[in-house]
């Protein structure tokens, strides 16, 4: 009895070890830094969210989007002005960690949860 009762305690330590911590709410508003790799280069895009919208910065274009909280860590992303019906189509976004001034995320079209990507975003003010 006593070594079960010590196995269930190592395991619920090891366990809490492996928190992943998401504290969504000072990701909601702000301005914020996403980078990735487009045909083996490094590209940056900006862009701020406030309670409704979201606006990004890419290569010198703006596009506008309405911003959508579905709970504290996801939401719809809906473009303004789409140029092509898959721009459309709606994006989910999931934060699956955060840290100080950094999350990481998955985002896919809605419906579309086979094509998920993931990447992380700064926040920068």
């Amino acid at each position: 009895m006593i070594k079960i009762l010590l196995y269930t305690l190592i395991l619920l330590a090891m366990n809490s070890c492996y928190t992943v911590e998401r504290n969504c709410l000072p990701f909601h508003r702000g301005s914020f830094k996403f980078s990735q790799i487009i045909n083996g280069e490094i590209k940056t895009s900006t862009f701020s969210r406030d309670s409704i919208f979201e606006i990004e910065t890419f290569e010198g274009k703006i596009d506008t989007a309405t911003i959508r909280w579905v709970n504290d860590c996801e939401c719809i992303l809906t473009k303004l002005s789409p140029v092509s019906n898959q721009e459309k189509r709606p994006i989910k976004i999931k934060i699956i960690s955060t840290q100080e001034n950094t999350y990481k995320f998955e985002y896919s079209l809605v419906g579309d949860i086979k094509n998920t990507r993931r990447g992380t975003v700064q926040k920068i003010y």
